[in-house]
């Protein structure tokens, strides 16, 4: 992050919390997300756009993986 750049956050999930971009390498770690609240619902986030996926015939072709 540079001088004048807002932080980022990020949900880890190894450690179940919020980061900010110093935080566990990014193939642990959920986002970025613009603000600590959205990220802290990081889980929630995903739970809800799978849902949406799964139900979305663009997405799902009814295939069993």
């Amino acid at each position: 992050m540079t001088a004048g750049e807002a932080p980022r956050y990020w949900w880890c999930l190894d450690h179940s919390t919020v980061e900010t971009d110093e935080g566990c390498a990014n193939s642990v770690r959920l986002g970025p997300f613009d603000d600590y609240a959205t990220a802290e619902d990081a889980l929630e986030i995903v739970r809800r756009r799978t849902e949406a996926w799964d139900s979305d015939p663009k997405w799902n072709d009814g295939a069993k993986g």
